[in-house]
């Protein structure tokens, strides 16, 4: 859960994530979330998790985690602007056996060869100043027919109290998949997270590219 952007400023941003890193990945497992990406992920058995992943603003990498736990073999490409976070995701995926890329760098910096069959994305929307251009970054990095699971905030009165912390915004699912369709992808099904935080703060979208 990590930005690429945002109105508070991104490098403060980073060293905030930076200074929260060491108890993430537990916070994130004891508040349901790996539980949530798992089952977002599992949700439809007949959908390839593909080859070629890119997790964007990973965090600790719980979302590549759980994408490992279902399909460890492949490719997995870690992107996070946060030193710390991209070290523990890092060694995440290695203690399941994954040996992962890891790149130090913002979406809107990033430059890849690789097209990417598989874009994992939580939490990074409610931080971009413009979340339509970082949806068509995405696009642009992603193959033809790949795959988008994307985790954004919608508005709770839980996430008013995160954003005390973040700043971050919310959007509404009919607003993210607005957006969607504006940057070239096909929003295939929406998943609603059952039980915990997750259930009130994030709501889960599975796309595809155009």
């Amino acid at each position: 859960m990590c930005s690429v952007s945002s109105k508070a400023g991104p490098d403060r941003l980073d060293q905030k994530y930076d200074q929260a890193a060491p108890g993430w990945a537990d916070k994130m497992r004891l508040l349901g979330y790996f539980d949530a990406y798992l089952g977002f992920l599992s949700s439809d058995p007949q959908v390839d998790l593909g080859c070629c992943a890119l997790d964007i603003g990973c965090g600790t990498g719980a979302f590549a985690e759980a994408r490992a736990v279902i399909r460890p073999e492949g490719r997995v490409t870690l992107l996070e602007p946060s030193t710390r976070m991209l070290q523990l995701a890092r060694a995440a995926l290695r203690g399941l056996g994954v040996t992962a890329e890891t790149v130090q760098s913002r979406l809107e910096e990033f430059q890849s060869e690789t097209k990417f069959d598989c874009l994992l994305v939580a939490h990074v929307l409610e931080h971009c100043a413009n979340p339509t251009d970082a949806l068509r970054r995405m696009r642009d990095l992603a193959k033809p027919g790949a795959t988008l699971w994307l985790v954004v905030s919608k508005p709770h009165w839980c996430n008013a109290i995160i954003w005390f912390q973040w700043r971050h915004r919310t959007y509404r699912p009919d607003m993210v998949a607005e957006m969607l369709a504006r940057s070239g992808w096909n929003l295939q099904a929406e998943h609603s997270f059952p039980t915990g935080p997750p259930s009130r703060t994030s709501h889960g979208y599975r796309a595809v590219a155009v």
